[in-house]
């Protein structure tokens, strides 16, 4: 069994069967460049980027897949011994980790949704901070990745999270690394990236602020949904794939419908229907209390039941607040 797993670790793509020099420098180039990568792979995408028919990028992801021991049956105890390998980030509030069954889960989408002003992108930037503190704060110390579509990140905010969380702000900004995205492609394209990313740096957090808006705004009416509704799936499993290989959490803002007719008979109706509702793992509605609270509550997830809590935002950041 050792000398398997062994012979796995030191397998390049240059070993799986149709992968020559000039395949192998192709895939590297798009970001393939691992056996795992290869083996999540789609044979239309693989094929696409390396100039091979999808039949070869059949056999090519088979043989990966069979590398990296994935797309497998396994047992339930299988499964629940890999899931020990799952990590947990603290939102830095007690009330929202406890609701979330100890804090946001890596290979993971954690979705946070509501209305402006509810406090989403205050609990992003209190994550990006938390992901950087060592591991017995409940953090990752690793470094995070934010894609900004609404220019919303203020490095301002971070540094007073930081020093509320007696961490030093300028290292902190350093391990946070931020991209601007200007549509909804080059959203796309920015999270495929994120690879490379994780390649230089120990990435333990992905975050979109916010996952929805540009495809809101860019594919506007219902000849253009279908359309729309197809790259945000692509999107949404670009993520997911991140999490998944890295270990990594991530965690997504998303607006709510601003169609009266739609929002009242639904305050927690989220952008993007089926497609993010099905990919997303965890999903929380915020709402705005008084005094600077707000109420999170856990609308969807594999194992944890429904409810909610009350969390509070201040100057120094997200904590507990009082029912």
């Amino acid at each position: 069994m050792e000398k398997n797993e062994k012979e796995k670790k030191e397998m390049s793509i240059e070993d799986l069967p149709g992968v020559g020099d000039a395949t192998a420098e192709k895939l590297r180039e798009s970001g393939y460049d691992d056996i795992m990568t290869i083996a999540v792979a789609s044979p239309k995408d693989l094929a696409e980027i390396s100039g091979i028919a999808e039949g070869a990028a059949i056999k090519i992801i088979n043989a990966a897949r069979k590398y990296a021991d994935v797309g497998n049956f396994e047992t339930g105890e299988e499964i629940l011994n890999k899931r020990k390998e799952i990590k947990k980030l603290t939102t830095g509030s007690n009330n929202l980790d406890n609701l979330l069954g100890g804090g946001l889960e890596t290979q993971s989408i954690t979705e946070f949704f509501g209305e402006f002003g509810s406090g989403k992108t205050q609990i992003m930037h209190q994550l990006a901070v938390n992901a950087t503190m060592p591991p017995d704060k409940k953090g990752f110390d690793s470094d995070v990745l934010i894609i900004d579509t609404e220019n919303t990140f203020r490095p301002e905010r971070i540094v007073q999270m930081a020093r509320a969380k007696d961490l030093d702000p300028d290292q902190t900004l350093e391990r946070i690394h931020v991209a601007r995205a200007y549509n909804s492609h080059h959203q796309i394209l920015l999270a495929e990236k994120a690879a490379d990313m994780a390649k230089e740096y120990k990435i333990k957090l992905l975050i979109v602020d916010s996952l929805t808006s540009h495809f809101r705004s860019e594919y506007v009416g219902r000849g253009s949904l279908a359309e729309r509704q197809q790259l945000l799936n692509r999107h949404m499993h670009d993520l997911l794939k991140f999490g998944t290989i890295y270990n990594a959490v991530i965690a997504v803002t998303n607006q709510v419908s601003a169609n009266p007719a739609v929002f009242f008979g639904d305050p927690m109706n989220p952008i993007g229907g089926n497609i993010v509702g099905h990919t997303a793992t965890f999903r929380i509605y915020l709402r705005k209390a008084k005094a600077g609270k707000r109420i999170a509550r856990l609308i969807d997830s594999p194992y944890l039941p429904e409810g909610e809590t009350v969390i509070t935002i201040t100057e120094s950041g997200i904590s507990d607040g009082e029912k």
